[in-house]
């Protein structure tokens, strides 16, 4: 008996939301995203109670997260990711056996993709709770609730379950009753929030001041410890100090090189077997496999800081030096962890502005093993992205194939469509991928608008031009059904 057989009663038992039956109204489709994200925001700022605050374990990383610390969303959209990369991981070994074109195979890979969710809230969820000070229990309430501090930590777990589920049955709507994906909504939400934060927050009101009033300060001569702007100190004040001109130019520059990137495609020119006269292209972009593999790497990167942070709360002083190193704020300093944590501000890694505490070696293959981490590591998960989602050539030969199309000058054959595609598919893949690991880690050294990290503004550019042009089909086919037809809506 194989193991579908045997699991197939549980998984394919696993609760889901209903598939529309028929076309969904582009106007219900923005309603259902829309109540989603006010959902979203709802939950990220219900705070989980008996919890006292501690520190974030995925601060550096909460931008692609989403989610909020301390709240019921606490773990965001990081076990449904994890889930991915595991299903990735398996897919990319051949070791489930399933075929994503059987219908029945379809039901159950999305099964196990939802129970390994839930394992993963639990993996997640029970360190962050039990083994570590990242959300510690309420002594006022522990001295009066069932249990002691013992019950009270079960009590925020439970919190913590709770808005894992509802998360992931969120993303589910979206992607089938919404416009676009609940991940990607998720994320734009988190930096679009942290962009306009950096861009029009004012002093006082707990957090630090935007670009704009620090601005309006400094044209009027009113900012706080300004130096003379015509002096070296002056100079650096305005690029990399309070004027932050560098993270200016640096976002600019991320959001007009991911919109060129986009446009930038080869078009493989089609025609209709049957019916003469009827062309069209497929488009192969550069940046194939999308952004969203970044959130797999960078997600396989705050496990493993994660793991670190856990050991360090439990070991403390008896960590072996060469594994980690951690100040007493909880910042990793030194050993493995150290070197595999992704460079996130310019501080980190200009050792020559002080404040570091590393030697410039030590920086510097830092920086080099974060590069090297994200360019392998983006091309990698582009691959296994490409293949799962029926993207590879493959699967695109038999696309085309059905939808009775073919390219001019090559026989009607799948095989043959297949060799034309392994020509542009796999190297605009590897290269996508890889582009998009160095821009994600050069935003991140030279700083960004709101500290929003450069993977998650990539993301954010990306998913929002996807979700434009997403939106634009929908209408398109709003005013003419016929297109609707012609596409299998």
């Amino acid at each position: 008996m194989s193991w579908k057989e045997t699991a197939e009663p549980v998984l394919t038992r696993m609760p889901s939301v209903r598939r529309p039956e028929g076309h969904v109204p582009f106007k219900r489709k923005l309603g259902w995203t829309a109540g989603v994200l006010v959902l979203y925001f709802f939950l990220t700022n219900i705070f989980l109670y008996g919890a006292d605050t501690g520190a974030d374990a995925f601060g550096q990383f909460r931008s692609i997260l989403a989610g909020g610390q301390g709240t019921v969303l606490q773990l965001g959209i990081g076990p449904i990711v994890t889930a991915s990369i595991v299903l990735q991981l398996l897919g990319g070994a051949d070791l489930l056996g399933l075929d994503t074109d059987d219908p029945r195979d379809q039901v159950l890979y999305q099964g196990l993709q939802k129970l390994l969710v839930v394992v993963m809230v639990c993996l997640t969820g029970l360190p962050m709770v039990f083994a570590g000070s990242f959300l510690p229990a309420s002594e006022s309430l522990a001295r009066t609730f069932p249990g002691g501090e013992l019950g009270v930590k079960w009590l925020i777990f439970a919190q913590i379950f709770v808005g894992g589920i509802l998360i992931l049955f969120m993303d589910e709507i979206v992607s089938k009753w919404g416009v676009g994906s609940g991940i990607g909504l998720f994320i734009i939400a988190g930096v679009s929030q942290k962009l306009v934060g950096g861009l029009f927050a004012w002093s006082g009101l707990g957090g630090e001041t935007g670009l704009l009033p620090t601005w309006f300060a400094i044209l009027t001569g009113s900012a706080e410890n300004m130096p003379s702007l015509l002096t070296p100190q002056g100079v650096q004040y305005l690029l990399i100090g309070e004027g932050d001109i560098l993270a200016i130019v640096t976002t600019v520059l991320i959001f007009a090189i991911v919109v060129y990137a986009e446009s930038v495609r080869v078009e493989i020119p089609l025609s209709h077997a049957r019916v003469k006269g009827a062309r069209g292209r497929f488009p192969v972009k550069l940046i194939y496999a999308s952004v969203l593999p970044m959130i797999l790497v960078r997600a396989l990167q705050a496990n493993i800081q994660f793991l670190g942070n856990i050991l360090n709360s439990q070991l403390g002083n008896d960590m072996p030096a060469w594994l980690g190193q951690y100040s007493s704020q909880g910042q990793v300093s030194g050993g493995l962890f150290y070197y595999f944590a992704p460079i996130q501000t310019r501080e980190q890694w200009m050792w020559w502005l002080g404040g570091t505490g590393n030697e410039p070696w030590e920086i510097l293959l830092r920086v080099g093993i974060d590069l090297t981490f994200m360019v392998i590591g983006g091309a990698i998960f582009a691959i296994f992205w490409v293949e799962t989602t029926d993207m590879g050539p493959e699967a695109t030969a038999k696309q085309i194939q059905n939808s009775g199309m073919q390219i001019p000058g090559f026989r009607q054959n799948t095989g043959v469509i297949e060799k034309v595609m392994e020509r542009y598919i796999p190297q605009v893949t590897v290269i996508g991928g890889a582009l998009v690991g160095l821009l994600a880690v050069a935003a991140n050294m030279l700083g960004t608008i709101g500290d929003v990290t450069g993977t998650g503004l990539l993301l954010t550019v990306s998913i929002t031009y996807k979700i434009y042009e997403e939106i634009a089909e929908e209408q398109l086919m709003e005013m003419h059904p016929m297109m609707r037809e012609m596409f299998g809506g």
